[in-house]
This record gives C-alpha cells, sequence and structure tokens, in this order.
C-alpha cells in the first residue's frame, strides 16, 4: 500500500488544466480528490470526469479570492473528513494577455488583482487549512509557481525569463516562493513540508495555450512533491527534474 494511499487532497483550479491534471494525478494515487472550482457547474463536470477514470473525487466550491468560501470549504473537509493531507495551491492568473508589455506600462490595479489570486488567494488557503493539515500524518502543502517566478533567471539579460517581463504574473510567483519558505520555516518542527513546483511552459488557458508542454506533463512535479516521503526536503522550488534556481 502507498504511503498516500486514501488519504485526502485539496486542489484549488481543479477544473481544468495543470489543476485538472494534477488532481488526476493523484487520484491515480487512490488519493481522494477535492476539485476547488469558483465554477460549480465545470467543477461538477471535471468530477464526474475523474470520477469515469476511477478517482474518488468530489467538488468543492471555492474561490481564494473569497474567504467565505475558503472557510467554507474548511468546514466542510472538517466534518466529512476530520483532516486534510495534502493542499496544493494551484489557481493563478496571468492579468494580461499581451505578454510583450513592459512593467512601466502595467495597468497597477490589474497587477493588484493578480496578487489576490496568486500570492493573497495561497496564503489564505495556507492559512484556513493548516489546522487540518496537522491533523495528517504526513500534511504537504504544494504551491504551484513559475520558472518566470526566478530571480536567478530573471537577472540573467540573456535567459528567456528576463524577456518575459510580465510584472503582475512574474512578481507574484516570486513572492509566492518567499511564502513557501516562510511557511516552511514555520513547520520545519512537524510532519508537514511546503514546497513550490514549477510546471514549465504548458499549453494551458492561462497563455491562450501557446506552450509547448502538455497541462499533464506541467502536473507532473506537483503530484511527485506532494507525494514525498518523510524524507523528503521541505521550502524548495522543485521541478520534475530537481530543484529550480531561486
Amino acid at each position: 500500500m502507498e504511503l498516500f494511499q486514501g488519504d485526502i487532497a485539496l486542489i484549488s483550479g481543479a477544473n481544468k488544466g495543470i489543476g485538472y491534471e494534477i488532481a488526476r494525478g493523484l487520484g491515480e494515487k487512490k488519493i481522494t480528490v477535492l476539485v476547488g472550482a469558483r465554477d460549480e457547474a465545470r467543477g461538477r463536470a471535471a468530477v464526474e470526469k475523474l470520477k469515469a477514470q476511477g478517482a474518488d473525487a468530489r467538488f468543492v466550491k471555492l474561490d481564494v479570492t473569497d474567504q467565505t468560501t475558503i472557510m467554507d470549504a474548511a468546514d466542510r473537509i472538517e466534518k466529512d473528513f476530520g483532516r486534510l493531507d495534502i493542499l496544493v495551491n494551484n489557481a493563478g492568473v496571468s492579468g494580461t494577455s499581451d505578454f510583450s508589455e513592459k512593467p512601466s506600462a502595467a495597468d497597477l490595479a490589474k497587477v493588484r488583482e493578480v496578487y489576490e489570486t496568486n500570492l493573497f488567494g495561497p496564503i489564505a488557503m495556507t492559512q484556513a487549512m493548516l489546522p487540518l493539515l496537522r491533523k495528517s500524518k504526513h500534511g504537504r502543502i504544494v504551491n504551484v509557481s513559475s520558472g518566470l517566478g526566478s530571480l536567478t533567471r530573471a537577472s540573467q539579460p540573456g535567459s528567456p525569463v528576463a524577456q518575459m517581463m510580465i510584472l503582475g504574473y512574474n512578481t507574484s510567483k516570486t513572492a509566492l516562493n518567499s511564502m513557501t519558505v516562510q511557511f516552511a520555516n514555520e513547520l520545519k518542527d512537524t510532519s508537514i513540508k511546503v514546497n513550490a513546483i514549477c510546471p514549465g511552459y504548458c499549453a494551458t488557458d492561462l497563455n491562450g495555450h501557446s506552450g509547448p508542454r502538455t497541462a499533464a506533463q506541467g502536473a507532473v512535479a506537483a503530484v511527485q512533491y506532494a507525494t514525498i516521503g518523510d524524507d523528503g526536503p521541505t521550502g524548495g522550488y522543485f521541478d520534475e527534474q530537481g530543484p529550480m534556481p531561486w
């Protein structure tokens, strides 16, 4: 029996794209997957699709920018399961369809909107779900970041990351990486492990399906670090090949 078989996982933004593939990957490991989605119809459709593939999937109404839905989700999980074993903070937005836009021209209101979903959402989710994760024998938190959040790569003038100056998205993912380390430091003496992962440039709605990787490929690292053993890392930033440069 696998270590995580029978565990409970909540994935935000799981009705499509990388989030859906993360749910599918965890479901294949006999983990109960809670499909967090803002849109109930799409969320329930995703659940039915996952069930048809053999997963134990449940819909959870969840908008990471709405504290009421977050607390309602936590209350439901407490009532139905009494604990949470895996939290995947996947929901994210780009804030723009113009990936050539310069930081000096960025709409500050849209940047704030990006931060509400990409940073404040995961913080609110982690804070709300932490009491449930503490009840797990091996809590895992995975924050879906991006290679565009790497300051190391962004500060290399010739790198592809340096050419992608998406102010709201990039900086929100850098901040998400820092948040990952902050929570990992707080929880270092517990069984909970907190890591950020990079899915790579995947073809999803976020980028108009322009990426060379599939959503399934993008989900690999998230599933991997959601199910790492007790000797696995915490406070790190990884893709499926290993550590990423901060």
